[in-house]
């Protein structure tokens, strides 16, 4: 017996990749990921290689990684790709401390994040003239 399988989240043409507890601030992340959110895949990748933000290279491979994702586990075509959703999550947050002058101490926080990246098939639209 045994319990039955879980219905697939996303659609059919759909495909994801989640990077978990990266170590960059949730806010800082999300500038990166709003750069790519809506985006044809080859136009994302382009804007993220040259991007001059220290983990947009990270955002690059978790992107590569839902591409690749499509194409092996759901036969999806990887030239009507599109960047459907590309969300930030909490994750923890280190707390240590930085001696300050007098004996005091100050609290530096490190926060991660969490990355959520879905691509999604679409048809290219024919014009009529």
């Amino acid at each position: 017996m045994g319990k039955a399988k879980a219905p697939r989240r996303l659609g059919d043409n759909e495909a994801r990749a989640v990077l978990r507890t990266i170590r960059v601030s949730p806010q800082k992340l999300n500038l990166v990921a709003a750069l790519i959110r809506g985006k044809k895949v080859a136009t994302a990748l382009a804007e993220l290689e040259f991007s001059r933000k220290r983990i947009a290279g990270t955002v690059r491979k978790t992107l590569e990684s839902a591409i690749a994702n499509a194409e092996n586990n759901h036969d999806l075509d990887v030239d009507s790709l599109v960047v459907a959703e590309a969300y930030v999550g909490k994750s923890i947050v280190m707390k240590r401390f930085h001696a300050r002058g007098r004996g005091r101490a100050s609290r530096i926080e490190k926060p991660f994040a969490h990355l959520t990246i879905v691509v999604r098939e679409v048809e290219e639209k024919l014009e009529a003239a």
